[in-house]
């Protein structure tokens, strides 16, 4: 089928491609509300490294190296016990009795980013309840400031809090805009898919009937 072809199905069907691209949002924001509605809550920290006399750019990497390490301990069990033993007003019933689901349910509440070339560690945490996003973000923080050294090695390290949490005003997650967005895309694109396919179908029935 060439690009004419193509170009003359779209144009004849194009309500169709329409009707596709709006279920597809439908969709999308429709599939957003099954889902709990959760607030964020971010602090960030700084790894201050002492390796001795090095460049700064040495220094500096040594840092992020460390920081990375700190990112993937968050996610631990480990890690999880010390926050909600950290304060009496986190609600631990949020989070499943069994281990594992407790473990997969950790980490889709913690999101901790690096910023790369620095010693910043971004701590993010999502929750129903913004005040128990806010509680476990400052936990995380806490724990890693007192405790952090203990899981790294090589030189000392000193961890602070630099940013304190700040809440989102608004419900994160789900993103509803961006899956209203992907939704429509999504939809767009089967919906063109659907007329270029109508459009090969019918021209190959002329065919036939002009034989």
């Amino acid at each position: 089928m060439s690009k004419t072809l193509y170009a003359s199905s779209i144009k004849s069907f194009w309500r169709s491609i329409v009707m596709f691209a709006l279920i597809g949002l439908l969709l999308g924001v429709g599939l957003s509300f099954l889902r709990p509605f959760q607030y964020s809550s971010t602090a960030r920290l700084l790894i201050l490294q002492q390796i001795g006399a090095v460049d700064a750019y040495t220094a500096s990497r040594a840092a992020e190296r460390v920081a990375e390490d700190l990112a993937n301990v968050v996610y631990t069990s480990t890690l999880f016990e010390k926050v909600i033993s950290a304060s009496s007003q986190i609600d631990a019933s949020y989070f499943p009795e069994d281990e594992r689901k407790a473990r997969k349910k950790w980490e889709k509440t913690v999101g901790v980013t690096v910023r790369r070339g620095t010693g910043f560690l971004q701590v993010s945490t999502y929750h129903p309840d913004v005040r128990q996003a806010e509680l476990l973000t400052r936990a995380i923080s806490t724990v890693l400031v007192s405790e952090g050294w203990t899981y790294t090695s090589g030189g000392s390290i000193s961890i602070q809090l630099v940013d304190d949490p700040v809440n989102s005003r608004w419900p994160v997650r789900p993103n509803v805009p961006l899956n209203a967005f992907t939704g429509l895309v999504l939809g767009g694109i089967l919906g063109t898919l659907y007329v270029i396919l109508k459009g090969e179908r019918i021209r190959r029935r002329h065919q036939l009937v002009h034989k």
